[in-house]
């Protein structure tokens, strides 16, 4: 595998892609929000499974619009949809808005999920630099969580100085223009093969692509694989915002800033948390083609991962639940680095085994993977925290999880990426 990775302007396109993508202001204040305007953990949890379940039904159609369509336009579709999302989000009040937003936001996840990924694997493979699949995911995926460490100091800011947080939806629309340009200044050669539109080209392609996206699907073993990859990102979709209550109680615990008022105290205190936790995320990804590099198989750290997300989920959760906030924040740090060092090594994984006629499609579906296990976690959760508390629904969660752990356990079948 290889240690270095070749960085050109497009490198640098595909980083400053993900960087604008996550200066997502609304993330680090998200349930903060919900809560203030009166939802329930159970209502939180619903809108979660919104979103997840829409991403599940779209996830694959949309791969396949990518491949036959064009991946830019695609992409640019997914960002007109996130920002009309973000206007309906600072105008809705009500859960039926909330819904409704979280569908149009659904909509713009399932047209870019897997799609930008496709593009950066076509690219590799017609530079023949497939051998730097690991690490120039895990570089690029590093710039996203710089984003995202970016987005919640900027968007601390944001609230410390206006005390809301529903504008933050908007200057998120921002960001999501400017990457906009980005994505239409992309080679057109990495659209893939494409169509035109008639009802007769559209049915060939569908079933060229169909029939390569369901030849990946016959390996047991891939199947096994993309579970792997899935869960743990299911799970972390599921959980990684409940520590925002968790910053929430932990500000109001603390003698500090005594001079502020709660308001601005949490932002600040969830502001510089996120931007020092992505920041440790960012370099994470970035090694994760190394930590990859010390196993002979993908395998073995893809087990060794996700038996540690899990069990400190585990003890995160009780930690939050009895009041030991500060080993919380550690643990969610931890949840959050270890799906940033093993996603790379999973995308690539799954990418390796699926066919090149579709792997939009494919690494679409390792998508609606994800979006199928967050959909089911983030109610369960949401239902736990309401009767008990967050830290206790997430414990639980974990070692369900856990016990499941034989159906996703991998075995040395195939070779070194």
């Amino acid at each position: 595998m290889a240690s270095t990775i070749t960085k050109n302007l497009q490198y640098y396109k595909f980083c400053l892609y993900g960087f604008l993508k996550n200066l997502r202001f609304f993330d680090a204040f998200l349930i903060l929000f919900f809560l203030e305007r009166g939802l329930s953990f159970v209502e939180i949890g619903l809108l979660y499974s919104i979103r997840e379940i829409t991403l599940a039904i779209t996830e694959i159609p949309s791969g396949v619009i990518a491949d036959m369509f064009g991946r830019r336009k695609t992409l640019i579709i997914s960002f007109v949809l996130y920002i009309l999302s973000f206007v309906i989000f600072y105008f809705s009040g009500q859960f039926v808005f909330f819904a409704i937003a979280m569908l149009v936001f659904a909509f713009g996840d399932a047209f870019r999920t897997g799609v930008h990924k496709a593009m950066i694997y076509q690219y590799l493979k017609l530079n023949n630099w497939d051998n730097q699949k690991v690490d120039y995911y895990g570089h690029t995926r590093s710039w996203s969580q710089i984003g995202t460490s970016v987005s919640a100091l900027i968007a601390g800011l944001i609230v410390f100085y206006s005390g809301r947080y529903d504008i933050i939806f908007l200057a998120s629309g921002i960001p999501y223009f400017l990457d906009m340009i980005n994505i239409w200044s992309y080679p057109k050669y990495l659209d893939g093969h494409q169509v035109s539109f008639s009802i007769k080209a559209i049915k060939e392609r569908f079933i060229v692509v169909t029939k390569a996206f369901l030849e990946s699907f016959k390996q047991l073993f891939f199947i096994k694989v993309l579970t792997s990859s899935t869960l743990n990102t299911g799970f972390y979709r599921a959980v990684k915002d409940y520590i925002q209550p968790l910053l929430k109680y932990f500000a109001l615990s603390i003698p500090v800033f005594t001079y502020l008022t709660d308001e601005k105290k949490i932002a600040v205190i969830i502001g510089v948390t996120y931007f020092i936790t992505y920041l440790i995320t960012a370099f994470v990804s970035r090694k994760s083609g190394k930590f990859a590099g010390l196993y002979q198989s993908a395998t073995k750290p893809m087990n060794l991962t996700i038996i540690i997300a899990l069990g400190t989920g585990v003890i995160t959760g009780l930690a939050f639940s009895i009041g030991y906030y500060v080993f919380a924040i550690i643990g969610f740090i931890v949840v959050l680095s270890i799906e940033n060092l093993r996603k790379p090594i999973g995308v690539a994984l799954v990418a390796d085994l699926s066919k090149d006629k579709a792997m939009a499609t494919v690494l679409s579906a390792s998508s609606q993977a994800k979006s199928i296990i967050a959909a089911i976690l983030a109610p369960i959760i949401g239902w736990i925290a309401d009767i008990s508390d967050p830290g206790i629904g997430i414990a639980v969660t974990s070692l369900l999880l856990i016990l499941f752990l034989p159906l996703y356990w991998l075995r040395d079948k195939k070779p070194n990426l």
